[in-house]
């Protein structure tokens, strides 16, 4: 199984949690992911770059796209992604229930 099926898997379970919750009414600010993604897939790229450039993680070609970022492949940005989308959704979601009446 390759990286990017597996990321595929996991933004379309996102996906659907997100769509559930914004169907539900629980609506975070878009300004907030979207800057929430850029400060985190900013870290992302040097920290991942960093730890693939030192040698202490290392991917099979095979199972990656073959498109990176420095040598970071592209897949090790879907968590990223996956996280600035699910963490401002959560907590939207959580902080409306604990002031609903």
């Amino acid at each position: 199984m390759t990286y990017l099926l597996i990321n595929t898997w996991f933004l379309v379970a996102v996906g659907l949690l997100t769509a559930i919750a914004w169907r539900g009414g629980s609506q975070p600010r878009m300004v907030g992911m979207v800057g929430a993604f850029v400060v985190v897939g900013i870290l992302t790229a040097i920290f991942d770059n960093a730890i693939i450039g030192f040698g202490l993680v290392d991917y099979d070609p095979e199972k990656i796209s073959g498109v990176r970022l420095g040598v970071a492949p592209i897949e090790d940005f879907a968590y990223t992604l996956a996280g600035a989308v699910l963490i401002p959704l959560l907590w939207t979601a959580l902080g409306r229930r604990k002031d609903s009446p």
